[in-house]
């Protein structure tokens, strides 16, 4: 998945660390490409691990949690939340297993990297 997440980013000219954690927010595996900057490494693995503790894409969390919105303070919940794209469960069949989470591009391109890892 990790290779897949930075074949992408290859492709679209960016650098990313990506983190895949297991259905308990476990770091499973965690690597980034040269040239990426550092807080892509904290953050990716923040944005596996909202995917699988909310089991929901990273950036889906980012408009409830805003002041006046049902969620509004999820993200002072847990430090590790992080609230933008790149953060996607992965699913075999209809049970999540486990999440990838990408840093280093905009938010749209992380997720589009997220993405092709889970092809």
């Amino acid at each position: 998945m990790i290779a897949k997440a930075h074949q992408r980013a290859a492709e679209i000219g960016i650098q990313v660390a990506a983190a895949v954690v297991d259905s308990g927010g476990n770091p499973v595996a965690f690597e980034r490409m040269d040239g990426t900057q550092l807080a892509s490494l904290t953050i990716a693995a923040g944005k596996a691990y909202t995917a699988i503790s909310w089991q929901r894409p990273s950036g889906e969390l980012w408009p409830i949690a805003q002041p006046g919105a049902d969620g509004f303070g999820i993200n002072s919940i847990d430090q590790r939340f992080v609230l933008s794209p790149g953060g996607l469960p992965v699913r075999r069949d209809e049970t999540i297993i486990g999440a990838i989470g990408v840093s280093g591009g905009t938010g749209e391109q992380d997720e589009d990297c997220a993405r092709a890892a889970l092809q």
